[in-house]
């Protein structure tokens, strides 16, 4: 949409607004022109004579539908209440859906007020449901288009330093591509106090980087400050099976499962990894019976790759094995 097309939306809109039309019909313009150019202030100044104006009316508009249009106009709104995390959060639901708008120009998202007063917790769950949909953010436009979130990291994170926020928001710049800013993050967080999830992500970083050997180490530095937490050992089970070494994968798993002993990913990956390092049919056949009760079908489909790897196995094991997988 062009300038004067967003000019003309916005100029219906409070045509409307000011002479009986559709409160409703309104929103929809505005929101519109927003979506075209969220940097314009035009379009946030009618809608906050609306606020003014028709607020009960705006309530019900915006209340009524979760659609992405009135999602942005309810964060807008509860910036203009003072509600400085349910707007983050707003306009973090909405940046999921549609991160090819750049929504965080928006003029209030960099305003002093808002982030004076928006919680590291908010922030770092805005941020989270940013990357919610899976969306490439490791390109030259995206990192431009979220520059407004990495500018309100900064000056939150000094603010609020609060040690797991910190390490949440760390992802977003991490799948940014801002690696070495995302490193950062993590060792502000530690300034603080060290956790568990600041080396989780750091675990991440390294991976995406492709270093496995500082990958895990900070998976096992984070055992260290958790050591009952089993998708710990996992996560090390896991990355030691990508490197070929199946017989502390199985290690791994093993101690897992003494801390939850019934969990059917941590399950599998024990039987996956005993059935490729021992070439073990009961190992196989445990790995079929659990592979329906996991859900992500690309680790259930690598599971299954390897413990059929092994060209020991029974072939008419193995071939329920691969029919399983693809069930």
């Amino acid at each position: 949409m062009s300038s004067r097309a967003v000019a003309a939306g916005v100029g219906l809109a409070r045509v409307m607004a000011h002479c009986g039309g559709s409160t409703e019909t309104a929103v929809h313009y505005l929101s519109g022109a927003i979506a075209s150019a969220p940097e314009e202030p035009e379009p946030y100044t009618v809608l906050s004579e609306l606020w003014s104006d028709k607020r009960s009316e705006l309530a019900e508009v915006v209340q009524a539908a979760d659609s992405l249009r009135t999602v942005l106009v309810r964060s807008y709104f509860s910036y203009l209440e003072g509600d400085m995390d349910g707007a983050v959060l707003a306009i973090g639901s909405v940046t999921g859906a549609r991160p090819d708008i750049p929504w965080a120009r928006a003029p209030w998202f960099s305003d002093a007020e808002f982030l004076g007063a928006v919680s590291a917790d908010a922030l770092a769950e805005a941020a989270m449901r940013t990357m919610e949909r899976g969306h490439d953010l490791d390109t030259d436009i995206m990192r431009e288009r979220f520059q407004p979130w990495i500018h309100a990291i900064d000056r939150v994170s000094v603010r609020d330093p609060l040690p797991e926020a910190l390490a949440r928001m760390a992802i977003l710049l991490r799948t940014c591509g801002l690696t070495d800013a995302s490193f950062a993050l993590c060792d502000r967080a530690d300034s603080v106090e060290r956790v568990m999830l600041t080396e989780v992500v750091r675990a991440g970083t390294w991976r995406k980087l492709g270093d496995p050997e500082k990958t895990a180490a900070a998976f096992e530095r984070a055992l260290g400050l958790d050591p009952a937490n089993w998708s710990l050992y996992l996560d090390l089970a896991d990355l030691r099976a990508e490197q070929g070494d199946f017989a502390t994968a199985v290690q791994l798993t093993a101690q897992g499962l003494e801390h939850e002993a019934a969990e059917p990913t941590l399950r599998a990956a024990g039987a996956a990894y005993r059935a490729r390092l021992t070439g073990s049919p009961a190992a196989l056949r445990e790995l079929i019976d659990l592979v329906p009760q996991l859900a992500n079908d690309s680790y259930r489909a690598l599971l299954v790759k390897h413990a059929c790897a092994d060209p020991s196995l029974p072939e008419e094991l193995l071939a329920e094995a691969r029919s399983v997988q693809n069930s």
